[in-house]
């Protein structure tokens, strides 16, 4: 495991051949709970080429002075992606006016920008 987040990885070999390759990777997040999305290939064994790319966000645990995943989510096409960013387009204007609303009440929003730690219901998968 890595104990920097230079040293994270996406690549994975399996009895010597490299089956997923890191294309591309940026730090989202730093500190004991970092998020990073990786841009990758999978081998495709049938064909011996590499699909085309997908691309992931994964969140790393650092503990006992190394990193290790802790949960993912894969986005396997264009289409899904695309989705994504419409939902959050979507949704930043109702987060603009809940926030403005609850501030107006004088409340803490709660805001957690600084704050990159899960929560118990934070989804994902391996």
């Amino acid at each position: 495991m890595a104990e920097t987040l230079e040293e994270l990885t996406y690549d994975y070999e399996d009895e010597g051949t490299l089956v997923r390759k890191q294309i591309d990777k940026v730090v989202l997040t730093k500190g004991s709970w970092a998020t990073v999305m990786f841009l990758f290939q999978e081998l495709d064994r049938a064909k011996g080429k590499f699909r085309p790319p997908k691309m992931a966000i994964v969140r790393f645990k650092k503990s006992k002075g190394t990193y290790r995943k802790q949960s993912s989510f894969n986005i396997s096409n264009e289409k899904q992606a695309r989705q994504i960013v419409e939902v959050f387009e979507a949704w930043y204007p109702k987060i603009a006016t809940v926030t403005a609303e609850v501030a107006e009440l004088g409340e803490d929003g709660g805001s957690d920008e600084t704050d990159d730690t899960p929560s118990d219901d934070a989804g994902g998968s391996d």
